[in-house]
């Protein structure tokens, strides 16, 4: 619809949904929809027609029919602007923050997963087929096995990954994640006893940014399992769950949650090395 067609035809007030008439076919504000208040042509020449003169019940029709045009009108309308709002507040999320934004490339992915066969194959990683493969040790971060995983995964992402990018940074959380994930996926795949079976999931760069955060913010409190505690003993709680079950056939990657541990640990202590010595904090995060 063009700016002309919102307008009314009679006094020319625009309408965001304008009322067209079903007889005369012209556009009008609320004040003239009827066709007795726009002097309608279209239904006096309805009217010098017998047969439609001679049809009972004519008013209430017409009045019917105008009312629920003007109910689907507004409901198609009000369907637009939300579904129109909800892409925006998902563009906006994902050009100002990168955990979201990887947060909806994942979901996106995992939708795709079901709709396309052949999808998860192409993009999960196998630890024999590296060298054959190597955009994999990237996309596997994309795909997960079930809801179970990507549920949990996600929501950890969404608790620490914008925490982390207040405190150190877009483009730290960025090189935080991607290299925790690239790190924990070669390390797996070096010390993997089944190299063939594939592998999936953000798991190591989420452990990633996990650590780094303990590193940076150590006070902060989680919950975990409902229990409040430390980052840092949630943390070492983690680690230690992961060290015991190591070469436990649980289908688990334990060995790339270990390995994005330590490398979020080693890049946190040199963020908050940096951050001490040249000032780097962002302090408007107290005043949030």
């Amino acid at each position: 619809m063009n700016y002309l067609d919102k307008k009314c035809w009679i006094c020319g007030q625009e309408e965001n949904i304008p009322f067209k008439c079903r007889f005369c076919g012209k556009n009008f504000c609320s004040r003239h929809r009827l066709p007795e208040q726009h002097a309608c042509t279209g239904l006096e020449q309805l009217k010098q027609d017998r047969s439609y003169s001679r049809s009972p019940g004519y008013g209430s029709t017409i009045t019917d029919d105008m009312f629920k045009d003007a109910l689907k009108s507004t409901a198609k309308y009000a369907a637009k602007s939300a579904v129109k709002g909800v892409g925006q507040n998902i563009s906006y999320s994902m050009k100002n923050s990168p955990s979201m934004a990887i947060i909806y490339l994942c979901i996106f992915s995992f939708i795709l997963q079901i709709i396309i066969p052949g999808y998860q194959q192409l993009l999960q990683l196998v630890p024999a087929a590296i060298l054959a493969r190597p955009w994999t040790l990237v996309t596997h971060m994309f795909i997960h096995a079930d809801f179970t995983h990507i549920f949990f995964n996600m929501l950890v992402l969404f608790f620490f990954g914008p925490e982390l990018e207040r405190r150190a940074g877009k483009k730290v959380f960025l090189y935080v994640y991607f290299t925790a994930g690239l790190v924990a996926a070669i390390a797996y795949s070096m010390t993997s006893s089944t190299p063939f079976t594939p592998v999936v999931g953000a798991s190591g760069a989420i452990m990633g940014v996990f650590a780094a955060l303990a590193i940076i913010a150590p006070d902060i409190r989680v919950y975990v399992y409902f229990i409040p505690m430390q980052i840092t003993h949630a943390l070492i709680l983690f680690a230690l769950f992961d060290f015991v079950l190591l070469g436990s056939n649980d289908m688990i990657a334990h060995t790339a949650h270990l390995s994005g541990i330590l490398i979020g640990l080693l890049m946190g202590s040199r963020i908050k090395r940096a951050q001490a010595r040249y000032g780097s904090y962002n302090d408007t995060y107290y005043r949030r």
